[in-house]
């Protein structure tokens, strides 16, 4: 294998580390994102479940002044009772006690509805917090990995694209040139073997002369089809299988 091929094959392996490093630090933060997300909803479901017991309780506070309201409506009805002498008039605050009294009977029974989801509101508020404390305790615990992982994956990142560059610099000018157009427009995959008489990148069938060329080692041979660049290694087979 001639030896600007050898460089080029280095220099794309390690081209292929430093992409791969890159999409794993790029998967961090969405990682780390998620993983807060988690811990926020478990944050809202306890916050609402705090709220809907404060409205509950409110709406109960309301209740009990609407029924003082009521008693004391009683008490004043039942003492213009005693002071009046109107048989029709007794009558009609008779009647006014009866309706505060099933208004009084009504609205208990709304407190005890409000009573049940108060309790419900309350077992509901127990898992919330129980579910925000589990889910604070696993999140900080991965996040710290994530971190960690972010933070040495900078590290290597950084060794590889120093290494990267020395290893550049090793390669002839023209044929890093060449590499480096190829690596824009076709990804990470530029330089190739060839097997059975067809490109190891686009997988077209190659022309017999330029399968002669790339064989000769002479010079860089570029596929027909797609452009890559090609190498010959002496356990690939050139025919085209039949």
């Amino acid at each position: 294998m001639q030896e600007s091929i050898e460089k080029l094959l280095i220099l794309q392996d390690r081209d292929q580390k430093i992409r791969r490093e890159q999409g794993e630090l790029a998967r961090i933060e969405p990682e780390r994102q998620a993983l807060k997300a988690k811990a926020a909803a478990a944050q809202t479901e306890l916050e609402d479940a705090k709220l809907r017991s404060k409205q509950i309780e409110s709406a109960r506070k309301d209740l009990e002044l609407e029924i003082d309201s009521k008693k004391q409506m009683i008490s004043r009805y039942a003492n213009q009772q005693l002071q009046t002498r109107k048989n029709e008039e007794y009558r009609a605050l008779t009647h006014e006690i009866d309706t505060c009294k099933a208004a009084i009977f009504q609205i208990e029974n709304q407190e005890i509805e409000l009573m049940e989801q108060a309790e419900a509101t309350q077992k509901e508020l127990l898992l919330a917090t129980k579910a925000l404390s589990e889910a604070r305790k696993l999140v900080d615990g991965q996040v710290a990995q994530l971190d960690a992982r972010e933070e040495n994956l900078k590290k290597e990142l950084a060794e590889l694209e120093a290494n990267r560059e020395q290893l550049a610099s090793a390669v002839d000018v023209s044929a890093r040139d060449r590499y480096e157009r190829l690596l824009r427009s076709k990804g990470e995959n530029v330089v190739v073997g060839v097997e059975h008489g067809v490109c190891g990148g686009c997988h077209m069938k190659l022309p017999p002369q330029l399968l002669v060329s790339c064989q000769a080692e002479k010079e860089l041979v570029g596929c027909s089809n797609c452009g890559r660049i090609l190498y010959y290694s002496r356990d690939m087979d050139l025919a085209v299988a039949e």
